[in-house]
């Protein structure tokens, strides 16, 4: 599997989890799970509450 594919079901799984449970501090757990470093944890957030803002204002 290719990084931006590993990337993007990864993203997919956190917003997931994010719009069952909105709490940024677990979703970062969730994220560091993951197995990622705390930047790109960070950054999954970021895109994660993005995302989701966007799906809510529809």
């Amino acid at each position: 599997m290719r990084s931006d594919e590993k990337r993007s079901h990864r993203l997919n799984y956190l917003l997931k989890y994010y719009l069952k449970n909105p709490k940024e501090t677990e979703l970062y757990l969730r994220a560091k799970q993951l197995g990622v470093a705390d930047s790109t944890a960070k950054d999954y957030i970021r895109t994660v509450i993005i995302q989701a803002r966007k799906i809510h204002s529809r």
